[in-house]
């Protein structure tokens, strides 16, 4: 597909939409990365369009190969894309001269006010927790004393004050990430990145890390661009989401509008629901609760109104930025053209509605 061509994804929900409530301030244009080596060409990334609102946390997932490393690195600039722009907190990045370790001064200042959290921690064995926290400031010229008390602050902020002593190697994996978040923060950034922050942890370490990504995001008004593998991590902490699939977003929005899109694979990922329909005269649908709705008995209110045995096939349910959300798959008695009237009982009610399959006739009713 060419890098000119940024028409959606046929088959896929291409739902980005910048609602009012937040200003962007990590945008893409046309983002394009191609790696030549040996003659070949390959392209990571392929006209890739992105907006963070500020003060979001934004996760961007995909499968190995998709881009998300790529994109990441090019959001400041350790990469220089192809073509299109990279602007960050209103200033275009891709303007500056330079890249990487070569960075001219404009564009290593812009990227001292962006934050980067690595997966394999990057923490320099031979010194101090104390004093890796102290690297950005020691680059920036400041004086050991301002170094010193801006460190132990951070060190206090990410819970490992006691540990300011301390080296790497007498470290856990996830007091290890602590000190490299520590260490991006040194620089009092806008916008912090993560680059596969929690792959190497165990899951309640994990779980550790994300509450303080999100605690940070609230205290210090972060922007927090995320990038991952792991469904769950989404789930978690994530305000907005896109999937990449071959270098290109194929689908992005808030969670909560993700999961009101019909078709939404980003929806189907966070809450998975199988079952197949018991025979040939059977309607499966599913339902996917959002708020209140998700604590009111519409399930067994659509069976006493209308007198239909309804079989639940399969259910999950969990709490996605503070709201409560689920996914219900259930099979009605009879084709869709008998049940018209029950599927639009749930619709009125709130309830996104996916007709399994999708019959041509189900695909007009919803509209």
């Amino acid at each position: 597909m060419p890098a000119h061509d940024f028409s959606p994804v046929p088959g896929h929900t291409h739902a980005r939409v910048l609602d009012s409530d937040g200003n962007p301030v990590i945008t893409t244009t046309g983002l394009t990365k191609v790696y030549r080596s040996r003659g070949r060409e390959v392209t990571a990334l392929d006209g890739v369009d992105l907006h963070v609102r500020e003060g979001e946390v934004y996760g961007v997932i995909g499968q190995s190969g998709a881009g998300k490393s790529s994109l990441i690195r090019c959001v400041n600039l350790l990469e220089r894309p192809t073509a299109g722009t990279v602007t960050v907190a209103g200033q275009d990045l891709t303007a500056l001269a330079g890249r990487g370790q070569r960075a001219g001064k404009e564009l290593r200042q812009a990227r001292s006010r962006i934050g980067m959290v690595f997966q394999h921690f990057n923490l320099l064995s031979t010194r101090t927790v104390r004093d890796n926290v102290e690297l950005p400031l020691e680059i920036l010229g400041k004086s050991g004393k301002e170094r010193s008390r801006k460190a132990l602050e951070l060190l206090e902020l990410v819970g490992l004050a006691d540990q300011a002593g301390a080296y790497p190697a007498q470290l856990s994996g996830g007091q290890k990430q602590r000190v490299g978040i520590a260490r991006a923060l040194a620089g009092d950034p806008k916008v912090l990145l993560s680059d596969e922050a929690t792959s190497a942890l165990d899951p309640e370490t994990t779980r550790s890390i994300l509450q303080l990504l999100r605690d940070l995001n609230r205290q210090l008004g972060l922007t927090v661009l995320l990038i991952t593998h792991e469904m769950d991590v989404v789930k978690s902490v994530c305000d907005s989401a896109a999937l990449m699939e071959n270098g290109r977003i194929v689908e992005s929005g808030t969670v909560s509008e993700l999961l009101g899109t019909p078709g939404s694979e980003l929806a189907s990922a966070l809450f998975p629901v199988g079952g197949a329909a018991t025979g040939e005269d059977r309607t499966v649908i599913d339902v996917t609760f959002q708020g209140e709705a998700a604590t009111r008995p519409v399930i067994s209110q659509l069976s006493r109104t209308y007198n239909i045995d309804i079989s639940i096939l399969g259910a999950a349910i969990d709490t996605v930025g503070g709201l409560q959300v689920g996914r219900m798959r259930i099979e009605l008695p009879g084709r869709y053209e008998d049940n018209v009237v029950p599927v639009g009982f749930l619709r009125e009610q709130g309830l996104q509605i996916d007709i399994v399959g999708e019959p041509q006739l189900a695909k007009e009713g919803a509209k």
